[in-house]
């Protein structure tokens, strides 16, 4: 998951440098007033979503493939305590019982 995280944020980096070129040199046009940086920001932003989506799949599918594995690890880790618990809650009433009719 960090790995797709850094390539992400790589991605955005990269558009962020290309739009600040392109609107520092004429091709993009510049934001109003004092709101040139936020503009750029949201270029890079708009640009790099898509560009993302499409170049990071395989990345995105594994992440998601280990991610599905470690939840379903840790449902079976629940599962097995909560088992454990149960079998050792009969025993007990079992015991329980079994002296209070002595």
């Amino acid at each position: 998951m960090l790995r797709y995280t850094l390539m992400r944020l790589g991605v955005f980096a990269g558009c962020l440098v290309v739009v600040w070129g392109a609107v520092y040199s004429g091709i993009f046009p510049r934001g109003f007033g004092s709101s040139n940086g936020l503009w750029v920001l949201l270029l890079a932003l708009i640009l790099s979503a898509p560009i993302s989506w499409v170049v990071l799949r395989k990345e995105r599918d594994r992440a998601s493939v280990r991610i599905v594995t470690r939840v379903d690890r840790m449902k079976a880790n629940l599962e097995a305590n909560r088992s454990q618990e149960d079998g050792a809650d009969d025993v007990a009433r079992t015991q329980g019982g079994a002296a209070a009719s002595n």
